[in-house]
Protein backbone atom coordinates (compact mmCIF):
# COMPACT_ATOMS: atom_id res chain seq x y z
CA UNK A 1 0.00 0.00 0.00
CA UNK A 2 2.99 2.30 0.32
CA UNK A 3 3.03 2.47 -3.49
CA UNK A 4 -0.34 4.23 -3.58
CA UNK A 5 1.01 7.73 -2.88
CA UNK A 6 3.66 7.72 -5.67
CA UNK A 7 1.11 6.34 -8.15
CA UNK A 8 -1.34 9.10 -7.20
CA UNK A 9 1.39 11.70 -7.66
CA UNK A 10 2.36 10.31 -11.05
CA UNK A 11 -1.30 10.28 -12.13
CA UNK A 12 -1.85 13.93 -11.14
CA UNK A 13 1.44 15.06 -12.70
CA UNK A 14 0.68 13.24 -15.98
CA UNK A 15 -2.85 14.66 -16.15
CA UNK A 16 -1.63 18.22 -15.58
CA UNK A 17 1.18 17.74 -18.12
CA UNK A 18 -1.37 16.44 -20.65
CA UNK A 19 -3.37 19.68 -20.42
CA UNK A 20 -0.56 22.14 -19.63
CA UNK A 21 -0.74 23.66 -23.11
CA UNK A 22 -4.33 24.68 -22.29
CA UNK A 23 -3.93 25.39 -18.58
CA UNK A 24 -1.05 27.81 -19.13
CA UNK A 25 -2.99 30.34 -21.28
CA UNK A 26 -5.53 30.69 -18.46
CA UNK A 27 -2.73 31.20 -15.92
CA UNK A 28 -1.07 33.83 -18.11
CA UNK A 29 -4.38 35.64 -18.60
CA UNK A 30 -5.02 35.73 -14.86
CA UNK A 31 -1.43 36.81 -14.18
CA UNK A 32 -1.42 39.37 -17.01
CA UNK A 33 1.69 38.02 -18.73
CA UNK A 34 2.10 37.20 -22.41
CA UNK A 35 3.75 33.81 -22.80
CA UNK A 36 0.60 31.79 -23.34
CA UNK A 37 1.81 29.30 -25.94
CA UNK A 38 5.05 28.42 -24.17
CA UNK A 39 3.88 24.84 -23.65
CA UNK A 40 2.21 24.30 -27.04
CA UNK A 41 5.00 21.82 -27.88
CA UNK A 42 3.42 19.43 -25.34
CA UNK A 43 0.22 19.03 -27.40
CA UNK A 44 1.55 16.10 -29.54
CA UNK A 45 2.51 14.29 -26.29
CA UNK A 46 -0.97 14.74 -24.76
CA UNK A 47 -2.23 11.21 -25.61
CA UNK A 48 0.83 9.64 -23.96
CA UNK A 49 0.39 11.68 -20.79
CA UNK A 50 -3.30 10.74 -20.66
CA UNK A 51 -2.50 7.02 -21.00
CA UNK A 52 0.20 7.35 -18.35
CA UNK A 53 -2.21 9.10 -15.96
CA UNK A 54 -4.93 6.48 -16.50
CA UNK A 55 -2.44 3.64 -16.10
CA UNK A 56 -1.14 5.11 -12.82
CA UNK A 57 -4.67 5.50 -11.48
CA UNK A 58 -5.59 2.00 -12.59
CA UNK A 59 -2.53 0.59 -10.80
CA UNK A 60 -3.44 2.57 -7.68
CA UNK A 61 -7.02 1.29 -7.68
CA UNK A 62 -5.79 -2.26 -8.29
CA UNK A 63 -3.47 -2.06 -5.27
CA UNK A 64 -6.27 -0.62 -3.16
CA UNK A 65 -8.98 -3.09 -4.15
CA UNK A 66 -7.02 -6.34 -4.45
CA UNK A 67 -7.58 -8.79 -1.56
CA UNK A 68 -4.95 -8.54 1.17
CA UNK A 69 -3.08 -11.59 2.39
CA UNK A 70 -4.12 -12.81 5.81
CA UNK A 71 -1.68 -11.72 8.49
CA UNK A 72 -0.67 -13.94 11.40
CA UNK A 73 -1.86 -11.45 13.99
CA UNK A 74 -5.52 -10.57 14.35
CA UNK A 75 -4.70 -6.87 14.70
CA UNK A 76 -6.38 -4.32 12.46
CA UNK A 77 -4.25 -1.46 11.19
CA UNK A 78 -6.27 1.57 10.11
CA UNK A 79 -4.81 3.01 6.89
CA UNK A 80 -3.81 6.68 6.80
CA UNK A 81 -5.82 9.14 4.69
CA UNK A 82 -3.19 8.92 1.93
CA UNK A 83 -3.77 5.15 1.74
CA UNK A 84 -7.59 5.37 1.78
CA UNK A 85 -10.22 5.02 -0.93
CA UNK A 86 -11.30 8.59 -0.19
CA UNK A 87 -7.85 9.89 -1.11
CA UNK A 88 -7.75 7.78 -4.28
CA UNK A 89 -11.24 8.98 -5.24
CA UNK A 90 -10.12 12.59 -4.78
CA UNK A 91 -7.03 11.97 -6.91
CA UNK A 92 -9.20 10.34 -9.60
CA UNK A 93 -11.45 13.41 -9.64
CA UNK A 94 -8.45 15.78 -9.91
CA UNK A 95 -7.00 13.74 -12.77
CA UNK A 96 -10.36 13.83 -14.59
CA UNK A 97 -10.61 17.63 -14.11
CA UNK A 98 -7.06 18.14 -15.42
CA UNK A 99 -7.43 15.84 -18.43
CA UNK A 100 -10.72 17.40 -19.54
CA UNK A 101 -9.57 21.01 -18.95
CA UNK A 102 -9.13 21.81 -22.69
CA UNK A 103 -12.86 21.18 -23.23
CA UNK A 104 -14.04 23.80 -20.74
CA UNK A 105 -11.08 26.20 -20.46
CA UNK A 106 -12.90 28.86 -22.51
CA UNK A 107 -15.17 29.65 -19.53
CA UNK A 108 -12.22 31.35 -17.78
CA UNK A 109 -11.92 34.02 -20.47
CA UNK A 110 -14.04 37.19 -20.35
CA UNK A 111 -16.66 37.79 -23.02
CA UNK A 112 -15.38 40.07 -25.75
CA UNK A 113 -17.37 43.30 -26.15
CA UNK A 114 -18.84 44.03 -29.56
CA UNK A 115 -18.46 47.51 -31.03
CA UNK A 116 -21.58 49.42 -31.98
CA UNK A 117 -19.93 52.51 -33.46
CA UNK A 118 -20.70 53.62 -37.01
CA UNK A 119 -17.68 53.09 -39.25
CA UNK A 120 -17.31 54.01 -42.91
CA UNK A 121 -17.23 50.86 -45.05
CA UNK A 122 -14.07 52.06 -46.81
CA UNK A 123 -12.25 52.15 -43.45
CA UNK A 124 -13.08 48.52 -42.63
CA UNK A 125 -10.49 45.83 -43.29
CA UNK A 126 -10.95 42.10 -42.78
CA UNK A 127 -7.79 40.06 -42.22
CA UNK A 128 -7.24 36.34 -42.12
CA UNK A 129 -4.25 35.57 -39.92
CA UNK A 130 -2.55 32.18 -39.84
CA UNK A 131 -1.31 31.47 -36.32
CA UNK A 132 1.06 28.82 -35.02
CA UNK A 133 0.77 27.62 -31.42
CA UNK A 134 -3.00 27.41 -30.82
CA UNK A 135 -3.90 23.98 -29.44
CA UNK A 136 -7.32 24.31 -27.78
CA UNK A 137 -10.38 26.51 -27.23
CA UNK A 138 -8.47 28.25 -24.44
CA UNK A 139 -5.85 29.36 -26.98
CA UNK A 140 -8.60 30.74 -29.23
CA UNK A 141 -9.97 32.79 -26.35
CA UNK A 142 -6.49 33.99 -25.42
CA UNK A 143 -5.88 35.24 -28.98
CA UNK A 144 -9.28 36.98 -29.09
CA UNK A 145 -8.67 38.55 -25.69
CA UNK A 146 -5.33 39.95 -26.89
CA UNK A 147 -6.89 41.32 -30.10
CA UNK A 148 -9.89 42.91 -28.37
CA UNK A 149 -7.65 44.93 -26.07
CA UNK A 150 -6.94 47.11 -29.12
CA UNK A 151 -9.14 50.00 -30.23
CA UNK A 152 -11.04 49.68 -33.49
CA UNK A 153 -11.72 45.93 -33.46
CA UNK A 154 -15.18 45.37 -34.92
CA UNK A 155 -15.40 41.60 -35.00
CA UNK A 156 -13.07 38.63 -34.57
CA UNK A 157 -13.04 34.88 -34.35
CA UNK A 158 -10.31 32.26 -34.04
CA UNK A 159 -10.03 28.53 -34.73
CA UNK A 160 -7.31 26.33 -33.28
CA UNK A 161 -8.37 23.53 -35.65
CA UNK A 162 -7.68 25.71 -38.69
CA UNK A 163 -4.85 27.68 -37.02
CA UNK A 164 -6.46 30.93 -38.13
CA UNK A 165 -8.07 34.10 -36.83
CA UNK A 166 -10.37 36.43 -38.77
CA UNK A 167 -10.33 40.03 -37.61
CA UNK A 168 -12.50 42.89 -38.91
CA UNK A 169 -11.18 46.27 -37.83
CA UNK A 170 -11.29 50.02 -38.44
CA UNK A 171 -8.01 50.94 -40.12
CA UNK A 172 -8.27 54.54 -38.86
CA UNK A 173 -8.02 53.35 -35.24
CA UNK A 174 -5.70 50.33 -35.45
CA UNK A 175 -3.57 48.43 -37.93
CA UNK A 176 -2.74 44.90 -38.96
CA UNK A 177 0.74 45.36 -37.48
CA UNK A 178 -0.76 46.19 -34.08
CA UNK A 179 -3.08 43.17 -34.28
CA UNK A 180 -0.29 40.75 -35.21
CA UNK A 181 1.87 42.37 -32.54
CA UNK A 182 -0.81 41.71 -29.92
CA UNK A 183 -1.07 38.07 -31.01
CA UNK A 184 2.71 37.69 -30.88
CA UNK A 185 2.82 39.34 -27.44
CA UNK A 186 0.27 36.76 -26.26
CA UNK A 187 2.85 34.08 -27.10
CA UNK A 188 1.72 32.86 -30.52
CA UNK A 189 3.48 32.99 -33.87
CA UNK A 190 1.86 34.81 -36.79
CA UNK A 191 2.69 32.88 -39.96
CA UNK A 192 0.84 34.69 -42.76
CA UNK A 193 -1.81 37.39 -43.22
CA UNK A 194 -4.34 38.10 -45.95
CA UNK A 195 -6.36 41.31 -46.01
CA UNK A 196 -9.53 42.44 -47.73
CA UNK A 197 -10.63 46.09 -47.91
CA UNK A 198 -14.38 46.67 -47.90
CA UNK A 199 -15.80 48.90 -50.63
Amino acid sequence: MKKLMPLAGIGIFSAIAASLCCIFPVITLLAGIGIASTFSWIEPLRPFFIVFAIFSLGAGWYLKLKPLKQQDCNCEVKPSFYQSKTFLTLVTFLVFVAITFPYYSFVFFPNQPSQSEVVKASDIITSQISIKGMTCAGCEENVLHAVHRLDGIIQSDASFKNNTAHVKFDQTRTSLDKITGAITAAGYEVVTTQTKVHE
